[in-house]
């Protein structure tokens, strides 16, 4: 039988809402809260009624306080003032339901009963989900390798809680997606995901990106922007390559976990953020400390919990799962029947995809485009997966002719800018705009340059060009 805890100070009050209810429920009662918050772990309830107003504290700071324990008991407000105002606070601090004084009993049997039954189904899908977890599903990510399914499981146990996250993982593993569901299974789930990809921001940007700027702080802020841990107050800011964050912004978002405060350009007063941060990168952050290119303090503060995500070559045994999931998405989308011929799914299988499952994806999905039936052959396959010989290592600097030997200037000249410009993108990450500031460029002029040569970032993956 489900327990509900009747919170009033009116003892008539609490005497009608016993009758209506305890035909059907274990009713218990407190006439404070004060005594609510000693019945709360004794009664274990499974429902709160709850009187806003109460001797003491309030209602609405009772109902606060429940969910600052991270107790997640379904509350049903119930008060004589019948004002939104009211209503519309004691649903943003986490009531279920608002019902005013005056009410039928029918209606608080129904509202009660629905209530019920609607965290019964919650129960019931955090049991799914994590069952899906342990047998290698974390939203839209899978994997049932031990590597995989570890990640997944300690993602879904730090979810809940307001920790910091740290995610280690080379491009294209699926740390922005791991990210996504981090949040979508959190208590901040109905609040703003904000996510930032510092590696892509300039140095010039970032700052006002990440705590917005006052009207007049620089030249051309005509008028106030908020910045994205602004925005994200009450949810969760994603950092992507974090760890290449210059040192000053290291600094500020330091300041940021610490304090909880941000600071806009030009401001002169801190502005309080309720914000949760899971960061990201592919860099080996220890190694950035040592070579003092990453803030030692900072790295403490974000890896509270730390998930890994392996590349895909170090758990190929997932490839034949994830490249089902990926044909069939494709093929719906194209209103195929899509599927790989055994000695297209042994290329597959083989090849060490440099740009892990992001690389996969998109291999896929030009061979479903490509292919002339439902069946895919090894023709269809890009040709490094069918030779087995990354982009990544053709392109590699040392070993890319650089036209020394050639005999026609012009394509002497080509060969050149090939490998000159590949691996100066190589030393800079492909991020376009660094790569164009270290050689001299503007940045419009190497995109075309690249476009020219008919130059891709490994995996082909798109160019980070901002």
């Amino acid at each position: 039988m489900k327990t509900i805890l009747i919170v009033d100070d009116e003892p008539a009050a609490r005497y009608g809402l016993r009758k209506a209810l305890e035909a059907k429920y274990r009713i218990a009662e407190a006439d404070s809260a004060e005594a609510a918050r000693e019945a709360l772990p004794r009664e274990q309830p499974d429902l709160v009624l709850l009187d806003v107003v109460l001797p003491g504290q309030d209602g609405l700071s009772f109902l606060r306080w429940i969910r600052e324990q991270g107790s997640e008991v379904p509350v049903l407000m119930v008060s004589a003032l019948d004002t939104a105002k009211t209503a519309v606070e004691a649903l943003q601090l986490g009531a279920a339901d608002y019902l005013v004084k005056g009410f039928e009993l029918e209606e608080l049997r129904q509202r009660v009963s629905t209530l019920l039954k609607l965290a019964t189904l919650e129960k019931e899908n955090d049991a799914l989900r994590r069952r899906l977890t342990t047998e290698g599903q974390f939203g839209q990510m899978i994997g049932r390798s031990a590597e995989m399914r570890r990640a997944f499981e300690m993602a879904d146990r730090v979810a809940p809680t307001d920790s910091t996250v740290l995610i280690l993982g080379e491009s294209g593993t699926g740390k922005d997606l791991l990210a996504q569901e981090i949040h979508a299974r959190s208590p901040r789930s109905g609040k703003a995901y904000v996510a930032v990809n510092c590696a892509a921001l300039p140095e010039t940007l970032i700052e006002s990106e990440l705590f917005g700027y006052e009207r007049g702080a620089f030249t051309g802020a005509a008028q106030q922007k908020k910045g994205k841990f602004e925005l994200a107050s009450g949810g969760t800011i994603f950092l992507d390559e974090i760890g290449d964050m210059n040192p000053v912004t290291q600094a500020k978002v330091l300041r940021v976990l610490e304090n909880r405060t941000i600071e806009r350009l030009g401001a002169t007063q801190s502005i309080s953020v309720d914000v949760r941060v899971i960061s990201a990168t592919h860099r080996n952050l220890q190694a950035e400390i040592r070579a003092g290119k990453f803030r030692e303090d900072l790295f403490y503060r974000l890896r509270v919990v730390t998930i890994e995500l392996p590349p895909l070559r170090a758990h190929k045994e997932d490839i034949a799962l994830l490249a089902g999931g990926f044909l069939r998405l494709h093929g719906a989308r194209l209103g195929r029947n899509a599927r790989l011929k055994r000695e297209a799914m042994a290329a597959v299988e083989k090849y060490d995809w440099p740009g892990n499952v992001r690389e996969l994806k998109n291999a896929l999905e030009r061979s479903v485009v490509l292919s002339r039936g439902d069946e895919i052959g090894i023709e269809d396959l890009p040709g490094e997966v069918v030779h087995g010989e990354a982009i990544s290592r053709r392109h590699s600097g040392e070993e890319l002719d650089n036209g020394i030997g050639e005999r026609d200037f012009r394509e002497a000249k080509r060969k050149f800018e090939v490998a000159y410009l590949t691996k100066q993108l190589a030393s800079h990450r492909w991020n376009v705009s660094r790569t164009a500031a270290t050689i001299g460029l503007h940045r419009q002029s190497l995109q075309e340059k690249l476009r020219e040569l008919g130059i891709r970032r490994p995996g082909r993956e798109p160019l980070e060009e901002e």
